[in-house]
């Protein structure tokens, strides 16, 4: 049995911590049962942008229009589309095979593996050993139980983009993320798109405020249906037949697509590794519970990203990576930071957010202001013709914290960057965004204005209409 310094398992952010153990002189395994570069690089955050960008060209020339221009959409090529996602996904995950196959000082399993005893991992016909693990095996869609399921075809995130042409129709099931980004892809593809939700709205995860502009917006193009429960589904014919009943009213509809896509939701890889078998506790929904250390319950064992469920980015797995690198080395250790981890959401708008909603700060009885401002009361907004794009903030009142920052609209990923850096100066105040110049016109005058409108929260914002 060989036995090892390190072990990690996942070569996603788990990559990050390979050439760090290796410059260290410690001896490491890397353990990958799936395609080098974890899922953000095969089957997530890069091959699914390769695809929204250019949805989100299509609706800016259409967006067009109304500002006195006439651009002529002669049509798509999705087979342009397609190369090149696939030269990326495979350029990139080559660059790292190469990098992992080439060192002599790594060990390399690309095999499934189970763990079979304490800190005792079976990789194939062999077990292996090590002082110290990481777990960074991720997580992967979840297909729900509903009657009829198995007996129809179906798309998941995992194998969407192994399509070689587009459908005629296309239905998704959940309105999280996942189905906002892809049926904003395949409306502006020219797909017939629709969205089958049980929530009452879609981003369900996000501010009220912002799901109703997506929704909004996102429904000039995709049909949209919320509220709903799914009764069954059914083969008919060349397509699949999703029968739905809504909540409220009780009234049941049959709806058809060439094309199903599964976007109901995530399950961890944790079981599938047995981690139970090395002491390892899991949640009731098979994530991996960590502290605020990363540490799991088995001494000299961490696990990092989305086998934690607690939030599924990349560039956050990839801070906990330096997190876990830092306590595997240090008897000081540091603790994890979230209160300021941002995301996007690239549908129609383009979705920024950061740190706690409102529900969260009523939640946790913090005193609070609220403020909130639309693209069209800057100058910028104005000249774009942009009458949808929206800005909340929330801050603690009294210390002047900035607390949560979500946006629906045009570069609301960029804009919500601004927020999270100003969230991780100093105190964490907003003042210094407030005393510093802003670029006139620039979107940025935006989250100035709604710093601006702050007010006590029981009162409602002149600023914000619906």
């Amino acid at each position: 049995m060989e036995k090892f310094d390190l072990i990690i398992i996942g070569s996603g952010a788990g990559l990050n911590l390979v050439d760090a153990a290796l410059n260290k002189g410690m001896k490491v395994a890397l353990v990958e049962n799936g395609p080098l570069g974890g899922t953000c690089l095969n089957r997530g955050c890069i091959p699914s942008k390769v695809w929204t960008y250019p949805a989100e060209v299509i609706r800016e020339m259409e967006e067009g229009a109304h500002l006195g221009i006439r651009p002529k959409l002669e049509g798509v090529d999705f087979d342009t589309i397609r190369r090149r996602t696939w030269e990326v996904v495979l350029r990139d995950r080559g660059n790292i095979e190469d990098a992992v196959r080439q060192d002599p000082r790594l060990r390399f399993y690309q095999v499934a593996a189970r763990f079979v005893g304490d800190h005792a991992l079976q990789v194939g016909d062999s077990t292996i050993r090590a002082s110290k693990f990481v777990i960074a095996a991720g997580a992967r869609s979840m297909v729900p139980a509903i009657p009829g399921i198995q007996d129809v075809p179906f798309k998941l995130s995992e194998n969407i983009f192994e399509i070689t042409s587009l459908p005629k129709s296309i239905i998704f099931l959940g309105g999280g993320y996942k189905s906002c980004e892809f049926a904003h892809f395949f409306s502006a593809m020219g797909v017939k798109t629709s969205i089958i939700q049980r929530n009452v709205r879609l981003l369900p995860d996000q501010e009220p405020e912002i799901g109703y502009v997506v929704e909004k917006k996102l429904g000039e193009h995709v049909t949209i249906s919320t509220g709903q429960t799914i009764l069954e589904v059914n083969k008919a014919g060349d397509e699949v037949e999703v029968v739905r009943k809504d909540l409220d009213s009780g009234l049941v509809e049959k709806e058809r697509a060439e094309m199903l896509f599964l976007g109901t939701g995530m399950q961890s890889n944790a079981p599938d590794l047995n981690v139970q078998a090395t002491g390892v506790r899991t949640d009731a929904h098979g994530y991996v519970i960590v502290n605020d250390f990363l540490e799991t319950s088995s001494p000299g064992i961490w696990a990092l990203g989305d086998i934690t469920g607690r939030h599924m980015f990349r560039h956050t797995a990839n801070y906990e990576s330096q997190v876990v690198w830092y306590n595997i080395n240090n008897k000081e250790k540091a603790q994890v930071d979230e209160h300021a981890i941002p995301s996007a959401v690239y549908t129609y708008p383009t979705v920024g957010s950061v740190g706690l909603t409102e529900a969260e700060v009523k939640s946790r009885g913090i005193s609070y202001l609220v403020g909130f401002a639309r693209y069209s009361d800057v100058a910028k907004g104005t000249a774009m013709g942009d009458d949808y794009g929206l800005v909340k903030v929330i801050v603690e009142n009294g210390s002047q914290q900035v607390l949560g920052a979500h946006i629906a609209g045009k570069q609301a990923d960029l804009l919500v960057q601004q927020i999270t850096f100003i969230m991780n100066a100093e105190n964490g105040s907003y003042r210094p965004m407030a005393r510093s110049q802003v670029i006139h016109p620039s979107l940025s005058e935006v989250l100035i204005k709604a710093l601006n409108n702050l007010h006590d929260p029981s009162v409602p914002p002149h600023s914000h209409d619906q």
